[in-house]
């Protein structure tokens, strides 16, 4: 596909009525790939996502030494263990534009014996680590950007990771801890971790300690910004993995937005992902959400009220809360993300960007948005190569005739079939 291919999104001419299955989480996918390539053992991952950033994963492993068997028909991963460590002396890895296997890999290196780089897209040599590479060699590790810029690429040279108590700004990504904490039970004497600054989007470290405790190692958190990780290792499994809630939010979305329900099976309350919780972000703009043992559901009107949030929690679905705000009742503030400017594009200006350019009025911040009801006139947007920019900007094509968006394809780092799932939503 060219990157100038635009694909058109059709209308919805009655409310949603719909079932919607979506692929295994990507965040627990990637999680689980690193611990069970660090484990005692062997493990079968099972419901896994089969996206860009999961295969690059799991390319990087095999670079490693690390067997990795992927079966796409099944959605299942076999990984045979390397028991905190892994057999290869160098690699040069690369792992495009996926933050999870850039942080979880750059510290995963340290536990090796030898010299490893690692580099990515040219986005992401414009995202920040060094806040990362800071705390590693804190732990023992010597690691370094090599353009010396504070970004990727990454050079390690390893010798195991002595392990200790590290000081950690994690205010621009919550990855830099979640790397630190998954690789801290390998260590030769435990880890502790000091937070300085604010730590956004702290249901993803819920989710890595949680993830941690499938495979054997706990986490000690005495208080709010201290973590204590003992030296234990991990222990292969069979590890099954939730439908991805990050993916699931747009189809909850697009009830709320268009009518009708939607029905999401596999994620309930209490599901290891933050993001479940915009189905209440979407309860308090006027739709109903209904949270089921084993399925979340959304049911809506069309008819949507103002909000003002703050989003940093779950800032990845902060893009669809914004897509669909020109069509609220009242002005939509999405504020606290100002680290969505650090992501796969500069989040926030692009949806200010493409918004502007469907005739809605926006009011942009070093941290916030605030959309205010428009009338949005037909257009191709641009994604900036950015998957969630897409997902969330199609969605104004199920209630607007003659949107299109441009370069579809960059769905595939996250959700490779989003488009023919969202033809679906017609049936």
């Amino acid at each position: 596909m060219s990157r100038d291919e635009i694909y058109w999104v059709r209308p919805l001419t009655r409310p949603i009525d719909a079932v919607v299955t979506v692929p295994g989480s990507k965040s627990l996918t990637n999680r689980a790939l690193l611990l069970a390539a660090l484990a005692r053992g062997d493990s079968t991952l099972e419901g896994a996502l089969f996206s860009d950033d999961t295969l690059y994963m799991a390319e990087a492993w095999r670079s490693l030494g690390i067997p990795v068997e992927a079966d796409r028909a099944g959605a299942r991963f076999r990984v045979q263990g390397g028991a905190g460590s892994f057999p290869a002396q160098t690699a040069n890895l690369f792992v495009g534009n996926a933050g999870t296997a850039m942080r979880f890999l750059v510290a995963a290196l340290c536990l090796g014996h030898g010299h490893f780089r690692i580099d990515g897209s040219a986005r992401m040599r414009q995202r920040p680590i060094q806040a990362l590479l800071d705390a590693l060699c804190q732990l023992g590790a010597d690691v370094r950007a090599e353009q010396l810029n504070g970004c990727p690429p990454v050079v390690v040279y390893a010798r195991g990771l002595r392990g200790g108590r590290a000081c950690l700004d994690a205010s621009k990504s919550s990855q830099f801890l979640s790397a630190i904490l998954q690789v801290a039970p390998c260590s030769d004497e435990g880890v502790e971790v000091q937070l300085v600054g604010q730590l956004i989007a702290e249901p993803y470290v819920e989710m890595t300690m949680r993830v941690m405790r499938a495979f054997g190692a706990t986490v000690e958190r005495p208080s709010e910004r201290f973590f204590r990780i003992s030296r234990q290792g991990y222990a292969g499994r069979q590890y099954p993995i939730e439908p991805d809630a990050s993916s699931a939010h747009y189809f909850w979305a697009a009830a709320a937005l268009c009518g009708g329900r939607v029905r999401v099976p596999g994620l309930h309350r209490t599901s290891l992902q933050g993001d479940v919780q915009f189905a209440s972000v979407l309860e308090e703009m006027g739709a109903e959400a209904e949270f089921g043992n084993e399925f979340v559901e959304v049911r809506g009107s069309g008819v949507l009220r103002g909000i003002d949030i703050d989003m940093n929690a779950i800032s990845d679905t902060a893009m669809t809360l914004a897509a669909i705000a020109p069509f609220a009742s009242g002005p939509v503030r999405i504020r606290n993300v100002a680290h969505l400017r650090l992501q796969e594009s500069d989040r926030l200006h692009a949806m200010a960007t493409e918004l502007n350019r469907l005739g809605a009025k926006v009011e942009e911040t070093v941290d916030s948005l605030t959309v205010y009801p428009s009338k949005v006139t037909p257009t191709v947007v641009e994604t900036y190569d950015d998957h969630r920019i897409a997902m969330s900007l199609a969605l104004v094509g199920l209630r607007v005739e003659g949107i299109g968006i441009r370069n579809p394809q960059c769905v595939r780092k996250t959700f490779p079939d989003f488009f023919a799932r969202l033809e679906a939503l017609h049936a």
